[in-house]
């Protein structure tokens, strides 16, 4: 139980800190970055399809995106999709693709775009601290059924604890660098 409890928390830890680089990814620091459009769903023939796989989107440029739609009947919808989405930029439909100039960030959006990063930051701990208490729920009641000593139950929550600890620093790190990313100009 005890190196399968440690495993499977691990395993819940690291996806939580994949999915917030995933979403750091997703924010525009002033620099041309396909994973942008990652959250971007357009209307397909009545179905809601990502962007990525629909088009190839490439940056030619570091402050322009450039995407190439498989199908070009698509390109409204795809417009339409940018337009709507939280991204605020605007679409530049030539007939045969479709570019986005990134515009420069101002101070004050950078400002912002941290405080959002430190947001989602916090997030993930909250999340791992979470795992971490289902993982020590999970020891407390096998100790209680007596299927774990006083001693693996101590020694199982500090593994449990150093995992955490591994994974919060890792989390810190993740949006030091991306708040280094977002103040350089």
């Amino acid at each position: 139980m005890k190196n399968e409890l440690v495993k499977s928390l691990n395993d819940k830890m690291q996806k939580t800190v994949e999915t917030l680089k995933k979403e750091m990814g997703s924010l525009k620091a002033g620099r041309a970055n396909p994973s942008m459009l990652d959250r971007i769903q357009v209307e397909y023939y009545g179905t809601m399809t990502p962007l990525s796989q629909m088009a190839n989107i490439s940056a030619p440029e570091p402050r322009i995106l450039l995407i190439q739609p498989w199908d070009k009947g698509s390109m409204k919808e795809i417009e339409k999709a940018i337009l709507i989405s939280d991204l605020g930029l605007n679409p530049s439909n030539d007939g045969s693709a479709i570019r986005l100039l990134i515009p420069e960030l101002t101070e004050e959006t950078r400002k912002k775009l941290v405080k959002t990063v430190k947001k989602m930051g916090e997030d993930s701990k909250v999340a791992v601290r979470n795992i971490r208490k289902d993982g020590n729920d999970k020891v407390k009641r096998a100790k209680k059924e007596n299927t774990l000593t006083e001693d693996d139950a101590r020694d199982l929550e500090n593994k449990i604890q150093k995992e955490v600890d591994k994974f919060v620093k890792e989390v810190d790190k993740i949006v030091e660098e991306k708040e280094k990313d977002l103040m350089s100009v």
